[in-house]
């Protein structure tokens, strides 16, 4: 059965009804939704551009920064020389669907500022520590990574702050015992070596003296981002800033790495923990 349709003219209490619903402050209300979820859309994309797609490789020259990418990179380590530039290689993942892109930056106090060009696209950075030499050199390692400490917390809100790992790199260079493997002495001293002589720095900071950078011609006084929990004494688990991962490794110079990308590790790779961090962070 057919109804008969509704002529609003005809009815002047329907006019009324939908002069009420339909009124200009309606189409102001639906325009600011519409324009609220573009925002929302926008940013939404924005925000996914900015998370970052590349892990950078930092750390002091002679560290061990190259080789590991090139054994990451090419399943093979040649002997290297301290790098002026920047070197950048895509890095196949254990699982063998995925790649990420690795960026190696020089470590020379003159042109490590260079991360700072590629930290906008950075997923995560790698401060690589050579454990056989920080005894000697931990103040100049500590200034080196406050930098990226400070780089990283000083970050806008809307930007995601990369992850930090630690990398006790050289681990073979130190004997195991019956406690301990040699990765895990070498990440105990890096660890304690390193909270040391950042420890210095933020006490400095915090009591209005100046820090002098190590090799730098500048005094970095206004550096910071060493705020911790507690007492305030600089411990890497009670760092304000996040968690910072650390791992011990190393390589074979001039050997073929030991395993491939689709198999399990052989215990003498010394770069199998750095490939399960990456396959994690991807």
């Amino acid at each position: 059965m057919d109804h008969p349709s509704i002529n609003p003219s005809r009815h002047p209490g329907y006019r009324t009804v939908f002069s009420v619903l339909i009124t200009p402050s309606v189409y102001y209300a639906l325009g600011l939704a519409i324009l609220l979820v573009a925002v929302f859309v926008l940013l939404g994309r924005k925000r996914s551009v900015k998370r970052g797609d590349a892990v950078i490789l930092a750390g002091c020259p002679d560290a061990g920064k190259t080789a590991i990418l090139t054994s990451l990179a090419y399943r093979q380590t040649l002997p290297t020389h301290a790098s002026m530039q920047t070197n950048t290689s895509l890095v196949a993942l254990p699982s063998g669907h995925k790649t990420l892109r690795v960026i190696d930056v020089p470590g020379h106090p003159r042109i490590r500022n260079q991360l700072q060009d590629h930290l906008p696209n950075a997923k995560a950075v790698a401060f690589v520590v050579d454990a056989s030499t920080v005894s000697r050199n931990g103040a100049a390692v500590a200034e080196h990574l406050h930098l990226i400490i400070h780089a990283l917390t000083s970050l806008p809100p809307s930007r995601n702050t990369p992850s930090l790992i630690i990398v006790a790199h050289k681990s073979d260079l130190l004997k195991s015992t019956a406690n301990a493997s040699a990765e895990q002495l070498a990440i105990n001293r890096v660890r304690t070596i390193l909270e040391r002589e950042l420890e210095k720095r933020r006490a400095s900071h915090a009591n209005g003296v100046a820090i002098e950078g190590l090799g730098a011609e500048d005094v970095e006084s206004e550096m910071g981002g060493l705020e911790c929990t507690g007492s305030g004494e600089f411990k890497f688990a009670e760092w304000e800033g996040g968690e910072i991962a650390f791992i011990g490794t190393s390589v074979s110079v001039g050997k073929a790495a030991l395993a491939a990308v689709d198999e399990k590790h052989s215990e003498n790779d010394g770069l199998s923990s750095l490939r399960e961090w990456l396959e994690n962070l991807s």
